[in-house]
């Protein structure tokens, strides 16, 4: 259920099918995430969140997932899909709730709870390496939390 949302969301889903909100610090310490919001009002999917990209990417990822999603497209947590990352695989990923309030605060006013689902796309580094690989550069780790836990 609707019951919050700022007019340019609600715009920007009733043109687009979503609404993604940027959040970065300004001071770089903390990597920039950007996530959606309407996915789930629109079609019942979840909301999407990629973080650790640069703004133009990251658009260009949930603006993927949702024309995706939109056209029929189901996503399977737990599996891997191409299609967003030039020619890299990137893994879907649930969610917990218990990280909501830290990260998805503008969709939770639009839906008026925590009563939607969000999955994470996770990407690996250019050489192929996953975050959860052994060896995985520390840097990367930092850059990308990976909300979603593999399995």
């Amino acid at each position: 259920m609707e019951r919050g949302g700022d007019q340019r969301t609600k715009e920007d889903i009733a043109k687009y099918g979503c609404s993604v909100m940027h959040v970065f610090d300004p001071e770089g310490d903390l990597p920039p995430f950007a996530y959606s919001i309407g996915i789930h009002r629109e079609t019942g999917e979840p909301e999407v969140v990629v973080i650790g990209l640069k703004q133009p990417m990251a658009h260009s990822v949930v603006n993927e997932y949702n024309r995706r999603v939109r056209e029929g497209e189901r996503f399977t947590v737990g599996q891997y899909y191409g299609g967003f990352l030039g020619g890299f695989e990137i893994y879907i990923g649930a969610v917990p709730r218990s990280v909501y309030d830290d990260y998805f605060g503008q969709a939770i006013d639009f839906y008026g709870g925590r009563d939607f689902e969000v999955v994470q796309v996770v990407y690996p580094t250019t050489k192929g390496v996953w975050p959860w690989t052994d060896g995985a550069p520390e840097s990367f780790l930092q850059w990308q939390p990976v909300l979603a836990k593999k399995g």
